[in-house]
């Protein structure tokens, strides 16, 4: 008996997987990590999986999807596995149903996978604050039923072209494997290669899951009638992986319909299954000469991927790519920095702030407002606006009237720009009211899986879909993707070229907003805003000298002739939101070709541009003013107690060195900026006060929850929130940092 088990199918199979398919394994691997929230819990990865979204919500027909996608990894993993492993088991060609007799025994990791996930994603949704734990038995069933129907399909094909398949060696099938000779020539040297390898197994699974001997007489067949059973498999195998990619393929022409934008999980799911299929029919069609083949092409893809029709850039929308692009020199740089150019955009916002004045009594002397947002994903959106608008309600608009600047990084700055926005149309609509619930659920609304979508059926292939905005031409991509639903979620209010806030920001209807950008050529900023602001890119007073390295490029006056003021305002949001690898670097019509991305890499909270403001315009700024505000409205905890740590082992001293790089990241920006302030507040010649929000669910945990069975899950750095996630956004204004950041800021601003 123990030889039965030890030698039976099933675990041959796995031990070859281990000596072998490691690689294939490791896919499962990280995947069963990711759902155990081992992996990639501060992106949000877990979550995709566990607690997917599809329309918008979490139902039984994201599960049902997630089911699906999960059918087409695990057939990807059998169909490869059995093409480049299946000719070692001379017994399954006389076996009925080889295919499927294959997959039952090779089903010991795609079952721990499913094992695994179910019951991870069932005791997530029961700790997900639903209406009823009946909703997870819909879950469940929708998963199930999606995994079943997908299993139906592919095993009803296998076994309508198999049936009969032991039988029918001569006619049809004779005529169609001499058709595919290169097939037939491949599949006949690999028998013989194992015509003389000794057979391990001696037992398997049959289709009722009972333990079957193999048969023992296996020498007596004739090897041309073994060579078809493998070949007959093969053209079945090769038709259901060329139906799955061209259908991925198909999908890409209706990429933008919601109803066809999958789960991200589910995509993600369908890109390894696409991948380990090819992996699969590179190595049964070259065999030996496989790695080599892979790394010409790899090197080949990599030599020509800078022609013009493999390469084509991902722009911002609005501007001309198409005239000669604007020189991208040292000269030239200089050259938009020159006095004259600083005294005129200085003349130009101080009537702005003049306006911004009008606004309050003529004898007055108004405070200042300076809101400096942090960056952080979706969560730094949706907290920057609950934060907008608790103090907008706190203070009857007051806080709002006076606000003249909003500075910050990607997701902050469209927290910003989406309450600027909403305040503008609530001055003319009183439809729009800036403090009403929608807003936030409409800002994070999931954004993701369209971009994730994008990337499977577009983006990794040669990009050809164009669209038009204001009369320029420009290719989709997950860039576009990503503003289309930025769009959608947002009632489509910011769907405007930057010029349009021109004049509602001169009369100081709305603060200004000056959207950066962080150029990777070089490291300065990009100031993208309606008025030039030359005076962020120099020192105005000009003590520095010829050494002086520039800092930031207006982005008006450096693109002048490429019609920049009619840039899609969305696509100025989406430049200082670049996330790598989600939203693809924006390339900007220059020579050499500026590339931009988040500007959080260098500031992500924005207080360096909002005190380089307060800098420029101190004189006017001391006379005007009882003084200034900066609200900063961070989407992390300011100050934490020190952790403690252990011994690190080996592959811990390796990669400790990067992971501080990264975590201490905000450290190091937040203790820049400490002292930055310390310099101003010390030295300015009015009363600078800083007041902070923070988003940090922990003390909320400690302080509103403490003994409570409800637990807070902190937001992860993504475009897609779950129901939990947001629920701990809300939640952390009650946190007593913010509680008497509210209590103060009534005090400075009481309204009427």
């Amino acid at each position: 008996m123990r030889d039965r088990i030890l030698f039976s199918f099933p675990i041959q199979l796995f031990l070859l997987h281990l000596r072998k398919n490691l690689a294939l394994l490791l896919i499962w691997v990280v995947l069963a990590g990711v759902i155990l929230e081992q992996f990639g819990v501060v992106l949000g990865i877990p979550f995709l999986f566990l607690d997917p979204e599809y329309l918008h919500e979490v139902s039984w027909l994201s599960f049902a999807l997630m089911g699906v996608g999960l059918a087409m990894l695990t057939m990807a993993f059998h169909m490869t596995t059995y093409i480049v492993d299946g000719r070692q088991f001379k017994f399954l060609a006389v076996v009925p149903k080889p295919f499927i007799h294959y997959c039952i025994n090779n089903s010991i990791v795609p079952l721990l996978f499913y094992l695994l996930y179910t019951i991870k994603f069932v005791v997530f949704q029961l700790d997900n604050d639903l209406p009823s734990n009946w909703e997870v038995v819909k879950f469940y069933l929708g998963f199930s039923l999606g995994s079943i129907l997908s299993y139906g399909l592919i095993f009803g094909y296998f076994s309508f072209t198999n049936k009969d398949f032991f039988i029918l060696f001569a006619g049809n099938l004779d005529k169609r494997l001499r058709k595919v000779r290169l097939t037939r020539a491949t599949v006949f040297s690999q028998y013989k290669e194992i015509k003389n390898k000794k057979d391990q197994v001696i037992t398997y699974l049959d289709l009722k899951l009972k333990l079957q001997d193999v048969r023992p007489d296996l020498a007596r067949f004739d090897a041309q009638k073994l060579l078809r059973v493998f070949d007959q498999n093969h053209l079945n195998l090769f038709l259901i992986q060329s139906f799955l990619i061209l259908f991925v393929l198909f999908l890409g022409f209706f990429k933008e319909k919601e109803i066809l934008q999958f789960p991200a999980a589910m995509s993600v799911t369908l890109l390894l299954a696409i991948l380990i299929m090819l992996v699969g029919a590179l190595s049964f069609w070259l065999r030996s000469w496989a790695t080599l083949i892979v790394f010409l092409l790899l090197f080949s893809v990599n030599f020509f991927s800078n022609f013009s029709f493999l390469n084509r850039p991902h722009e911002a929308f609005g501007i001309n790519y198409d005239i000669k692009p604007t020189p991208y020199t040292l000269a030239r740089l200089d050259s938009l920095v020159h006095p004259d150019t600083l005294k005129k955009d200085r003349e130009n916002t101080l009537r702005i702030l003049e306006n911004w004045k009008s606004k309050f009594p003529e004898d007055s002397l108004p405070k200042l407002v300076v809101v400096a947002a942090s960056g952080g994903g979706q969560r730094a959106a949706m907290w920057t606006l609950h934060v907008l608008q608790t103090i907008h309600q706190a203070t009857k608009g007051e806080i709002t009237r006076h606000t003249e600047l909003y500075t910050g990084a990607s997701g902050g700055v469209l927290g910003e720009a989406f309450f600027r926005e909403i305040y503008l149309r609530s001055l003319s609509d009183p439809a729009f009211d800036p403090v009403a619930p929608q807003y936030l659920d409409q800002i994070s609304a999931d954004n993701l899986n369209p971009i994730i979508f994008t990337l499977l059926v577009n983006d990794l292939l040669i990009r050809n879909q164009r669209f038009e905005y204001r009369g320029y031409r420009h290719l989709k991509d997950r860039g576009f993707a990503f503003e289309n639903q930025l769009n959608i979620n947002t009632m489509g209010i910011m769907d405007k070229p930057l010029i349009a806030y021109q004049q509602p920001e001169f009369e100081a209807q709305i603060p200004l907003l000056p959207v950066t950008t962080l150029v990777t050529n070089d490291g300065r900023k990009l100031v993208i805003t309606p008025h030039s602001m030359s005076y962020f890119g120099s020192s105005v007073l000009g003590k520095t000298g010829f050494g002086e390295k520039k800092q930031s490029i207006d982005f008006l006056r450096f693109f002048e002739s490429h019609d920049p003021g009619n840039l899609r305002f969305l696509s100025a949001l989406r430049m200082s939101a670049t996330f790598p690898f989600i939203t693809p670097n924006v390339e900007l019509p220059s020579e050499p070709t500026m590339e931009t991305m988040d500007t959080g890499l260098s500031d992500n909270f924005g207080i360096q541009d909002g005190l380089r403001f307060l800098y420029v315009f101190q004189d006017w700024i001391a006379n005007n003013t009882s003084g200034v505000v900066v609200i900063s409205i961070r989407d992390s905890e300011k100050s934490t107690e020190i952790p403690q740590t252990e011994l690190p082992r080996i592959f811990e001293k390796i990669f400790n060195p990067l992971k501080n790089i990264y975590t201490n990241w905000d450290n190091v920006q937040t203790i820049q900026n400490e002292v930055l302030f310390n310099y101003m507040n010390e030295s300015m010649p009015f009363e600078l006060e800083r007041i902070e929000f923070e988003y940090a669910p922990e003390k909320v945990q400690v302080e509103e929850l403490s003994g409570s069975q409800e637990t807070m899950q902190r937001a992860s750095l993504n475009w897609r929130l779950t129901a939990r996630e947001k629920k701990s956004i809300l939640m952390s204004i009650q946190s007593n940092t913010n509680k008497k950041a509210i209590a103060r800021i009534q005090e400075l601003f009481p309204g009427n």
